[in-house]
């Protein structure tokens, strides 16, 4: 039971990610461990734009990942890191968190 909805989970996951490479031109991602709460899926469009998902465990993130037919990278750093585009809004909030400020 537990395995059907971990493959339901990663199936809408797949989905989702496939949507956003639509959306941007196609995508590549990472995996980050992000404690108990799961896994992050970070997303980069090949315009720029970027994103993220939770999956509940680093296995379901790996099976969404793969349905997807997404290209991972080991670190998110380089050239990947590179391809992500901000603007004004990302670096107002970036600036804002780094002095104390969260809105």
């Amino acid at each position: 039971m537990a395995d059907t909805k971990q493959e339901r989970i990663a199936a809408r996951l797949a989905k989702q990610i496939g949507a956003f490479a639509q959306q941007h031109g196609g995508a590549e991602g990472q995996l980050a461990y992000i404690g108990q709460m799961g896994t992050r899926i970070v997303l980069v469009g090949e315009d720029g734009g970027w994103g993220d998902l939770v999956a509940p465990s680093h296995a379901v993130a790996q099976q969404a990942a793969q349905k997807a037919g997404l290209t991972l990278h080991e670190e998110f750093d380089g050239d990947f890191a590179a391809k992500v585009k901000t603007g004004p809004y990302e670096w107002k909030r970036m600036a804002g968190l780094q002095l104390g400020g969260g809105k």
